[in-house]
């Protein structure tokens, strides 16, 4: 795949949405980017394998088991395996989020 150098210009913010662009798909795992306007967010679910979220650019608030983490670019955050966990855009934010299948 041929991506830009600068992982924030495979992505663009849209207004009021969230924007997903999956860029590996493997039996083993994926690697999917993210931009969220701001406000924007997923609310609280669970996934059964691990994860990886790390923020690229503006600032993600990431709940975890009850926690609440306040996440910046260039920071990251793992998210284990069946915590519930959510995430809410404090600004527009981009992140990768790695997911581990095995």
């Amino acid at each position: 795949m041929n991506l830009p150098k600068n992982i924030n210009q495979s992505i663009q913010y849209q207004e009021e949405s969230i924007v997903s662009k999956e860029i590996v798909s493997k039996p083993t795992g994926t690697i999917t980017l993210f931009a969220f306007d701001k406000g924007q967010g997923l609310s609280e679910h669970k996934s059964p394998y691990d994860a990886m979220v790390m923020v690229t650019d503006g600032v993600a608030e990431i709940t975890v088991s009850g926690k609440i983490n306040i996440v910046e670019a260039g920071e990251y955050l793992i998210m284990p395996a069946n915590a519930p966990h959510a995430l809410k855009a404090k600004e527009r934010f981009k992140t990768i989020l790695t997911m581990i299948k095995s």
